[in-house]
């Protein structure tokens, strides 16, 4: 998710020039995410992926952002989930089982929890 602290880590990692970062997240920006988040007050009623894919982009454009609206709680959601976790970079030539090194849960509530922990 990127929120509170999602936010936080997406930003970091671009801010240290992590190569890719994939951003999950179904809700929308609002004024009341100004005092926490790294949004700005033109972006509220957008999806916080692409206000973040926006925002983390002007911080370091050459991070490769990749951003999914989708509730990954979801049956649905949990699919397209676990195959973009899974899907390789397009001229990568490491060889590895999945797509990403790394997953980070910064996600507040139980059951999305549980889901990212399946990754």
């Amino acid at each position: 998710g990127i929120g509170g602290v999602g936010s936080v880590a997406a930003e970091m990692l671009a801010r240290c020039g992590i190569g890719r970062l994939l951003l999950y997240d179904y809700d929308k920006v609002e004024l009341a995410n100004m005092n926490r988040l790294f949004f700005w007050p033109e972006q509220v009623g957008m999806t916080k992926t692409y206000a973040a894919a926006q925002t983390l982009a002007e911080i370091n454009p050459d991070v490769l952002i990749e951003s999914y609206t989708l509730n990954i709680t979801t049956v649905k959601g949990f699919e397209k989930f676990m195959k973009t976790l899974t899907n390789q970079v397009i001229g990568s030539t490491r060889s590895r089982q999945s797509g990403v090194d790394l997953v980070l849960s910064c996600v507040d509530n139980y059951e999305a929890c549980m889901v990212v922990n399946q990754a």
